[in-house]
């Protein structure tokens, strides 16, 4: 499939994912399964400093942030003129750096300016707030502010797709493919677990990575 065919398509799989959620239940259908109405709690509590907080959260944040450094230095270092091996990948490796740039900036815009309550904000849930989705309106009386869809945290993992357009051999592009993939919903089910994103939230934000990335590899040359 070419890069314009692939583009066309994701545009549309992102629309229709969009307006799958936003005009069905999934979203609490799936969420109720996560949390316990007896007890009123997730599944998985949110601890600071936990185990599963540095190696689903905040460890693997860190991972990614000097994966990416690792990424800038070896494009940076492609172009010595002693060095040979890199400068055939040189445009997978922009790619793949831009990608962990952009990605989580342009995820991180969106959340600023969707005003989209989490899960647990969700009274449903034990919280205090009604079911917002993306195009409802919120009501006059809430004045706080919501910054929860789509996926932020998930972002890094989703970026990590751009691996994909590092590597020459088809087998070992989709084997950084599945595995981004499967980074980035670890990230992102660790923060469904704990009330923090619906599903909507975490498959937008990997739909709308893949479309970045296409549009940096696009792009870079």
């Amino acid at each position: 499939m070419s890069g314009n065919r692939q583009i066309i398509v994701t545009i549309f799989c992102l629309f229709a994912l969009f307006l799958l959620f936003e005009f069905t239940n999934i979203d609490v259908f799936v969420q109720e399964f996560f949390y316990d109405e007896v007890i009123q709690k997730w599944l998985l509590s949110h601890q600071k400093g936990s185990l599963l907080d540095t190696l689903f959260y905040t460890g693997i944040k860190k991972v990614i942030i000097v994966f990416g450094v690792f990424i800038l230095f070896l494009y940076l270092y492609s172009f010595k003129d002693s060095v040979q091996t890199l400068k055939e990948y040189r445009r997978g490796l922009l790619t793949v750096w831009l990608s962990i740039a952009v990605v989580p900036l342009v995820v991180g815009a969106l959340k600023a300016i969707s005003n989209v309550p989490c899960p647990c904000d969700f009274e449903h849930f034990g919280g205090g707030y009604p079911y917002i989705r993306v195009l409802d309106a919120m009501p006059q009386e809430i004045v706080k502010k919501f910054k929860c869809y789509p996926a932020g945290h998930a972002s890094g993992g989703f970026a990590l797709m751009s691996l994909f357009f590092l590597f020459k051999e088809p087998k070992n592009r989709y084997i950084a493919l599945v595995t981004a993939i499967t980074i980035g919903w670890s990230m992102g089910l660790y923060k469904m677990l704990i009330g923090h994103h619906y599903l909507s939230h975490t498959v937008i934000t990997m739909v709308l990575a893949w479309l970045l990335i296409l549009l940096i590899y696009k792009i870079v040359k």
